[in-house]
């Protein structure tokens, strides 16, 4: 396996830049997922990688060597695809070992390394079964097979799971990661899925308009967001955003929040009087009568143990996760309670995190 490295990475079609000087290194034996909408250059950035595309700017190094205009077959890599595209004439034992037979490897040798990936997929009962006999989860392994057996350098996923419904998606989210810790395989995986993200990936590169706006674990990313699309993007719900006008200086340890003051975690960074928006994530909210924020609920939705409560505001609709347990009726009055030193602040036209004691903008793409 090897660590990868993309520097200045673009990419132009006429006048549409669908990448934008992307930089970052995954490091050998990592799963980093490239995470966002449709559209934001995630796969393009991956077929660059694989040598699918070639960049306008920019480099791409595998194992510390320049592989940005070396063809994909020259790369030592393999790509797995949402579409399983399995030759549905051959057994599973053939699709997994015809890249071995392309490559003339002697039958014998095929026969061992495809009993090996299978061991490894535990698939080994279906070496003999027609594609067309097994299940969506079944051809993915049997796709991975074929991309695994020849030992690549790294491997790429394109949207994997996005043919399996959700029963299977979230049991080969839980495979492919158990895979992953077995053979220490360098990954890159795309997604617009958070969920599959978040459950898997060591690192994840958040990208937004063809920018990459946020690199880091999984945790880092759901707890200290870079940018406002970060914060709306990751989390169901996403956190509540609440504007308000003002100024900032280090060492404040409130805001002047419309007629209230609100307590934040203490400033690090000085910002002029203009437009900010307050970061609460849903769980970080409690009902209470003393509380300076008030709303009437619009509606509530229950999860079993918990239940999200939508509260209408002076200042905006927010979503609050609290306890199944507590009762609370449509157009009932409440009073919001934020948790202080879990609250974000932003600039509301940059959209940029703006540091505080418990908060930072670590991982900048």
């Amino acid at each position: 396996m090897a660590e990868i490295r993309v520097e200045n990475l673009r990419k132009s079609f006429d006048q549409f830049t669908a990448v934008q000087g992307s930089n970052f290194t995954i490091p050998d034996g990592s799963f980093f997922a490239m995470l966002g909408p449709s559209g934001c250059g995630k796969t393009t950035t991956l077929r660059m990688i694989a040598g699918l595309e070639l960049p306008t700017d920019g480099c791409v190094l595998l194992d510390g060597e320049d592989v940005t205009f070396r063809r994909a077959a020259a790369r030592d890599i393999a790509f797995v695809f949402q579409l399983f595209a399995l030759y549905p004439h051959m057994n599973v034992a053939q699709n997994i070992g015809f890249p071995l037979k392309c490559g003339g490897m002697s039958r014998a040798d095929i026969r061992a390394r495809v009993t090996e990936t299978a061991r490894l997929l535990r698939i080994e009962h279906l070496l003999s079964s027609k594609i067309s006999k097994l299940s969506g989860g079944d051809r993915q392994r049997v796709a991975l097979g074929r991309a695994m057996v020849r030992r690549p350098k790294a491997f790429l996923m394109d949207e994997p799971l996005g043919a399996l419904d959700a029963e299977f998606r979230h049991l080969m989210c839980s495979e492919l990661r158990d895979l992953h810790d077995r053979i220490h395989a360098t990954t890159i995986y795309v997604t617009h899925d958070q969920l599959e993200a978040m459950s898997m990936a060591d690192t994840i590169a958040v990208m937004n308009g063809g920018r990459v706006e946020q690199i880091g674990p999984p945790q880092e990313i759901y707890d200290r967001p870079a940018s406002l699309f970060v914060a709306d993007f990751i989390g169901s719900p996403p956190m509540n955003f609440l504007k308000f006008e003002g100024g900032l200086k280090p060492g404040d340890q409130t805001i002047s929040f419309h007629d209230t003051r609100i307590a934040i975690p203490e400033i690090h960074e000085a910002r002029a009087a203009g437009p900010l928006v307050l970061g609460v994530r849903p769980e970080h909210i409690r009902f209470s009568d003393t509380a300076p924020v008030k709303g009437r609920v619009f509606g509530a939705e229950y999860l079993g143990t918990t239940q999200i409560v939508t509260v209408d505001t002076p200042y905006g609709r927010v979503a609050a996760r609290l306890p199944s347990s507590l009762h609370v009726g449509i157009g009932e009055a409440v009073g919001l309670n934020f948790r202080a030193e879990r609250l974000a602040l932003f600039a509301a036209t940059s959209g940029s995190a703006i540091r505080t004691a418990n908060y930072g903008v670590a991982g900048h793409g």
